[in-house]
């Protein structure tokens, strides 16, 4: 069984990030286990951690390191990604050599309540990708605009070509998670 761990970018009890990533966690097929990774507790990054780390670090660390996959979903934030998104990478990434994501497979979904669907977020948080070493999905991208127009009064989605589209990417995803185990 394939675990595959969800970064949600937001920390906002009703985030549209969160229920979009809630949604995409079904689309996965068997064979494949979506937890998600808090990573709202996580004091922010300072270097005088990497020899004694707090527990919420260590905590996280573990479970990352767990993982066989990253599957990020975040929203935009003045054009790049949210801070709390960017410390749960840092954090991970250090102490220097130890980097928890280093050749784990990834996927980004950026959305907006705008028409521009956190284009900024996602070529970011593609960038760091980059060099922590993740192999990321690259086709399909996945940009959401007017999120907020996509979810129904329960939180699910309204739109089967959005669900459809979802399935492709999650297809792709799983085979680039197949080639990295």
């Amino acid at each position: 069984m394939a675990k595959v761990g969800i970064v949600v970018g937001s920390l906002r009890k009703e985030a549209f990030s969160k229920k979009i990533a809630e949604n995409i966690a079904e689309l996965f097929p068997d064979g494949y286990e979506t937890e998600f990774v808090e990573i709202g507790n996580l004091p922010l990054y300072n270097q005088d951690y990497d020899e004694d780390s707090p527990q919420e670090y260590v905590t996280f660390r573990d479970k990352v390191r767990g993982m066989d996959a990253i599957l990020f979903v975040t929203p935009e934030y003045n054009r790049s990604v949210p801070g709390v998104l960017k410390n749960a990478i840092d954090i991970g990434s250090r102490p220097y050599g130890e980097s928890v994501w280093d050749s784990k497979p990834a996927a980004v979904v950026s959305q907006s309540i705008s028409n521009l669907s956190g284009f900024g977020a996602n070529h970011h948080l593609r960038q760091s990708l980059t060099f922590l070493n993740m192999p990321v999905v690259q086709q399909p991208e996945v940009y959401l605009a007017n999120s907020q127009d996509l979810l129904d009064e329960s939180g699910k989605f309204n739109n089967e070509g959005t669900v459809e589209f979802l399935k492709s990417f999650i297809d792709t995803f799983v085979e680039l998670i197949k080639k990295y185990q």
